[in-house]
């Protein structure tokens, strides 16, 4: 029972060609091709922003527990 043959694939090949037909096939691989594209992009720009520098740096803020309030 190890890794499937080629032809176990062409077989699970030709029965997903059946039930989907090649355009909804094609029209699935362009939208999964786009969402890659996309995320590519996504990471891009994450990766070219600053990260946002903390506000209080090396500031201790001392706050009672009864001072705050729920939201």
């Amino acid at each position: 029972m190890g890794s499937f043959s080629i032809w176990h694939w062409a077989i699970v090949l030709v029965i997903v060609m059946l039930i989907f037909g090649t355009k909804k096939l094609r029209n699935m691989g362009s939208d999964l091709g786009g969402a890659v594209k996309g995320f590519k992009e996504g990471m891009k720009e994450g990766a070219s922003d600053k990260p946002a520098e903390p506000q209080h740096v090396g500031q201790t803020i001392d706050v009672k527990p009864e001072e705050k309030t729920k939201v």
